[in-house]
C-alpha cells in the first residue's frame, strides 16, 4: 500500500511540477513576445497542447521510476502502455498546434481586406488546404504509432506488408471518387484556378468562394444559398471565374428600341449617369448598337466596376434609368411594331424628331464611348489583348 502511494504521489508532484513550468514559460513568453506575431500565436494555439504534453510526459516518467520494484507486474505495464499511448497522442496534438502556429503567422503577412487580395487568397486558400492536409496525415500517423503499441499488431504486421499490394488496389477502386476528390483539391490549391473568395458563375448560379477542401467546394450563391459541389467538378468542367486576375470587371445592359431611338443622346445620357454615380471606376462606359433586325435594334450598353457587387449594381442602375430616359423623353423610340400604307416621300409622324448629326471629334472619328476597342488607352489595350495570332493588330480596328 505505501509503494502504491508512493507512485501515486510522484505521479502528482511530477504533473504539478510540469504545470507549473509550463506555466511560468508561458507568461515569460507572452510578457516578452507581445510585439511577435510568432510569439503571440504560441502563447494563443500552443499552450494548451504543450501543457498537456509535457504533464502526460513528466507523469509517464514518474510512474516508470517509482515502480521499479514492481518490474514484471502485468498492472504495471498495462499503466505504463496506457500512460505511452497518452504521450503520443498528446505529442501529435503539440505537432499539430506548433504547424497551425506557423501556418497562421504565414497568413498574417497577407491581407485580405484590402482592394488587390488576389495574391493574398491565393496564398491562404493554398495554406488552408496544407493544414488540413497535414492534419490528416499527423492523425493517421498517430493512430498507426499507437497500434504499432501493441505486439499482436506488431506480429501481424508482415502480413499485412504481404497483402497491401492487393488491398491497395482494391481501395484505390472502391475510393476511385473519394480519391480523385482529394487530388482534384490539392490541384486546385497549386493550380490557382480558384481561390477563397474568387466570384465566380458555376451550374448558372452566380456566387463566391466561400469554402474549399480536400473533397467539396461552397459557392455562397448572391442570394444567400450555398452551392456544395466537388472538388472534382472545378478540374473537369468549364465556369466563370470573374476574379482570377483582378477584381475589376465588365458588365451590359441591352436594350430592343425603335429605330428612331437618337444613339448619340442615349449615349451621352449614359455617360453623364454613370459618370454621377460612385459605383463605377472610370475605365469604360460604351453604348453600341451590336443587332438591327426584325423591325427593332439591340443597344447595349458597356460599364465597368471595380468589384462584381458594384458592377451588379451598376449594371441594374444603367437599365433602370435608360428605360425612364427613354419613356419619358423619347417615347417615339419605345419598342414599337408598325404597318405603313403608301406615302412614298416617307412623311410620317414618327419621324418629327429631327435627326442630329453624332458628336465628332476633331480628328473625325467617334467619341471614346462609341467603340470598345480602340478609342481610349483601355480600349486600344484590349484591342491588342484580342488580336489573333496570324493579323496584326492594325487590321481588326
Amino acid at each position: 500500500m505505501q509503494s502504491y502511494l508512493g507512485t501515486i504521489v510522484a505521479a502528482l508532484v511530477a504533473a504539478a511540477t510540469a504545470v507549473f513550468v509550463v506555466e511560468v514559460a508561458h507568461r515569460v513568453i507572452r510578457r516578452l513576445g507581445r510585439h511577435s506575431q510568432l510569439m503571440t500565436e504560441l502563447t494563443e494555439h500552443a499552450h494548451r497542447s504543450f501543457q498537456v504534453a509535457a504533464t502526460v510526459l513528466a507523469v509517464q516518467f514518474a510512474v516508470r521510476f517509482s515502480t521499479g520494484y514492481a518490474v514484471g507486474m502485468p498492472w504495471r505495464r498495462v499503466l505504463l502502455h496506457l500512460l505511452v499511448l497518452a504521450v503520443i497522442a498528446s505529442v501529435a496534438w503539440l505537432v499539430a498546434s506548433l504547424l497551425v502556429v506557423v501556418e497562421d503567422t504565414a497568413l498574417a503577412r497577407f491581407r485580405v481586406d484590402v482592394p488587390d487580395n488576389r495574391h493574398a487568397r491565393r496564398v491562404r486558400t493554398q495554406v488552408v488546404m496544407l493544414r488540413r492536409l497535414t492534419i490528416a496525415v499527423i492523425v493517421v500517423l498517430t493512430v498507426g504509432v499507437m497500434l504499432m503499441t501493441f505486439p499482436a499488431v506488431r506480429g501481424i504486421g508482415a502480413g499485412v506488408l504481404t497483402s497491401a499490394g492487393v488491398v491497395g488496389v482494391v481501395a484505390a477502386l472502391a475510393a476511385q471518387s473519394v480519391l480523385g476528390n482529394v487530388f482534384a483539391g490539392l490541384q486546385l490549391a497549386f493550380s490557382d484556378a480558384v481561390r477563397l473568395g474568387d466570384v465566380v458563375v458555376v451550374e448558372g448560379e452566380w456566387g463566391r468562394i466561400e469554402e474549399l477542401t480536400l473533397s467539396y467546394v461552397v459557392v455562397q450563391i448572391w442570394d444567400d444559398r450555398r452551392l456544395i459541389l466537388p472538388t472534382s467538378y472545378f478540374t473537369t468542367k468549364p465556369f466563370q471565374n470573374w476574379t482570377r486576375t483582378e477584381a475589376a470587371v465588365l458588365g451590359t445592359a441591352e436594350f430592343d428600341v425603335d429605330w428612331a431611338i437618337p444613339v448619340q443622346a442615349m449615349r451621352e445620357e449614359l455617360r453623364r449617369r454613370v459618370e454621377s454615380s460612385e459605383l463605377w471606376d472610370g475605365r469604360v462606359c460604351v453604348l453600341q448598337v451590336t443587332d438591327a433586325t426584325g423591325g427593332m435594334i439591340r443597344v447595349r450598353a458597356l460599364v465597368s466596376a471595380a468589384d462584381a457587387g458594384s458592377l451588379w449594381d451598376l449594371r441594374c442602375l444603367v437599365r433602370e434609368h435608360l428605360v425612364a430616359w427613354v419613356r419619358d423623353q423619347r417615347p417615339t423610340a419605345m419598342p414599337r411594331m408598325r404597318a405603313e400604307i403608301g406615302d412614298a416621300g416617307s412623311n410620317l409622324p414618327w419621324q418629327w424628331v429631327q435627326p442630329r448629326r453624332p458628336a465628332r471629334r476633331t480628328d473625325g472619328e467617334l467619341p471614346d464611348d462609341a467603340r470598345l476597342f480602340g478609342g481610349s488607352d483601355d480600349g486600344d489595350a484590349r484591342s491588342e489583348a484580342f488580336v489573333g495570332p496570324d493579323e496584326p493588330a492594325e487590321s481588326r480596328r
